[in-house]
């Protein structure tokens, strides 16, 4: 389970990475408004934050969830 939690982590982290660098290629000519007032102002840095909570939340749970489940399927054996 450990293994298939490592290959599917893998996965999608290199298909995020693709669909980031993509997106930096169509950007270098347009300047995102947004981000640059978020940024100005500082409140980018909070949602950051709050995307890495919510992230860091979501791995922690399947871990724990991942250690229940083997610990469940050594004590049926």
């Amino acid at each position: 389970m450990y293994k298939q939690f490592l290959r599917l982590f893998f996965s999608v982290t290199g298909i995020l990475m693709i669909c980031i660098a993509q997106a930096q290629d169509s950007l270098n000519n347009e300047k995102p408004q947004m981000a640059d007032a978020m940024r100005s102002n500082g409140k980018i840095y909070v949602v950051v934050a709050v995307l890495l909570i919510i992230l860091a939340g979501l791995f922690l749970y399947l871990f724990q969830t991942d250690r229940k489940l083997t610990r469940l399927e050594q004590k049926n054996k």
